[in-house]
């Protein structure tokens, strides 16, 4: 007996368009009613037409916000749509890096807020 494969969850839409796909092929969107699914895809794919900043520069930009917000699939599908709009290696791992740089800042800035509450000071 073989056994079968779950799907891949994609909390976004995979195809570059924006176009939907349904819940039992992506693994992701189970819980969420037609119609909200429906209003996220439009949102998602008005995020991504052509404006002001190319595809490329959202793609890094997606990178770090998957990063921010602990979204594995969204980091996955991000860097590989980074890499298909010719994002290079450097350009990728900068966005990291600010990723990194802007989550130590608000630990710290999380930390401060903290001390002055309690009027605590380490050091």
């Amino acid at each position: 007996m073989s056994e079968q494969k779950k799907p891949h969850h994609v909390p976004f839409p995979e195809e570059d368009n924006g176009a939907p796909r349904s819940p039992d092929q992506t693994g992701s969107y189970t819980m969420v009613e037609p119609r909200f699914r429906e209003i996220y895809f439009q949102f998602y794919k008005e995020t991504y037409k052509p404006s002001v900043l190319d595809r490329k520069t959202k793609e890094l930009i997606a990178i770090s916000a998957s990063l921010a917000a602990r979204c594995q699939g969204c980091l996955e599908g991000h860097i590989k749509k980074a890499l298909k709009f010719g994002a290079t290696r450097e350009e990728i791992s900068e966005s990291i890096a600010i990723a990194i740089g802007v989550n130590a800042a608000a630990i710290v800035d999380l930390t401060d807020i903290a001390a002055d509450n309690m009027d605590l000071k380490l050091y």
